[in-house]
């Protein structure tokens, strides 16, 4: 059997460092966006064509746009949009506190915050954004007629067996893994839209019926019990998210999605992860160089063991749509 060459995709939620700390949200600072150069060359190295998705605050900073638009200038990476709904005008104060979910936004003022977002990045770094990520996986199927209205082609916002509904959060269990265009009333079902959705590459350990996946998915008390059937080496959700998984989970999850047909493995991690204290999980210099050597050990055997194309969100949203129009073409 011969296996298609996947897409290779990279994509970092680019923010103010800490986000997950309220006092950090509070008092911004920027730390992690002058070392996007040095990740950029890293990226370079080995080949890669990542995606910057951007914050509001972040193109609104003087020193991190400039960082933004030499990046772009390289000729090989994208910029595009990531939403935190806590500090995206039109915003309340409470909301940096409250870190909401951008599915709790009325339609007014998640358009608002659509449009202040979209034109700020436009106006960092020339051009506008067609790439778009919810902070938090905040997205729902309200969101899609106003991405289209504001010129987005794509989301990456989904992850299959993301479920954060007792938290009032998404519920994307059913999300699959492979590329469809959203539909307007179901963010994890393939719809009519022109809003291209690129899941983030996630799925169970091992292969099982659907139903069970469900329950697994949406399990009571999740954390607790997915850290339980964790230990218990009964199941756990492999991502590629190089902060939490070694290379060899991450290269694991790869062969299963290319054994399955999935033409995208989809990685994402934060900006503020790659330096010491930017995040709750690399803190000191040796677990930033530990993230490295993860990251870089996946990314050298994924290119060399699956034959994975590096390409950035709308490199491959363009080759979609061109395989989708010639396959709708009829036959001469």
């Amino acid at each position: 059997m011969t296996i298609a060459r996947p897409a290779l995709l990279v994509a970092i939620d680019t923010e103010g460092d800490n986000q997950w700390s309220a006092e950090a949200r509070r008092h911004q600072t920027f730390r992690n966006t002058r070392e996007l150069e040095r990740l950029h060359d890293f990226f370079a190295r080995h080949g890669v064509r990542p995606t910057y998705v951007v914050t509001y605050p972040v193109v609104r900073d003087p020193e991190s746009a400039a960082v933004l638009r030499r990046l772009l200038a390289r000729g090989d990476c994208e910029i595009g949009a990531h939403h935190h709904a806590w500090e995206t005008p039109p915003f309340e104060p409470e909301d940096v506190d409250r870190h909401p979910y951008a599915s709790w936004l009325s339609d007014d003022r998640f358009d608002a915050q659509l449009d202040s977002l979209t034109a700020a990045i436009a106006d960092a770094v020339g051009t506008a954004p067609v790439s778009y990520r919810s902070g938090r996986f905040g997205f729902c199927a309200r969101h899609v007629a106003p991405l289209e209205r504001h010129g987005y082609r794509i989301d990456s916002s989904v992850t299959p067996l993301f479920y954060e509904a007792h938290k009032g959060g998404p519920d994307f269990v059913d999300a699959p893994a492979h590329p469809y265009y959203l539909a307007y009333d179901s963010a994890t079902t393939p719809g009519s839209s022109r809003v291209l959705e690129l899941p983030v590459s996630a799925a169970l350990d091992r292969t099982v019926p659907r139903a069970i996946e469900r329950l697994y998915g949406r399990a009571p008390w999740p954390y607790h019990t997915r850290r339980l059937l964790r230990l218990a080496r009964i199941a756990t959700v492999r991502s590629l998210r190089p902060t939490f998984m070694t290379a060899d989970a991450m290269m694991g999850l790869s062969r299963q999605l290319v054994r399955r047909g999935v033409p995208i493995l989809n990685l994402l991690f934060h900006s503020s992860e790659v330096i010491p204290g930017g995040s709750p999980y690399n803190r000191t210099d040796d677990e930033v160089a530990a993230f490295f050597d993860r990251l870089g050990g996946y990314l050298t055997r994924a290119m060399s063991e699956l034959n994975a194309e590096p390409l950035t969100f709308v490199e491959y949203a363009d080759r979609f749509e061109r395989r989708a129009t010639a396959a709708a073409e009829p036959a001469c």
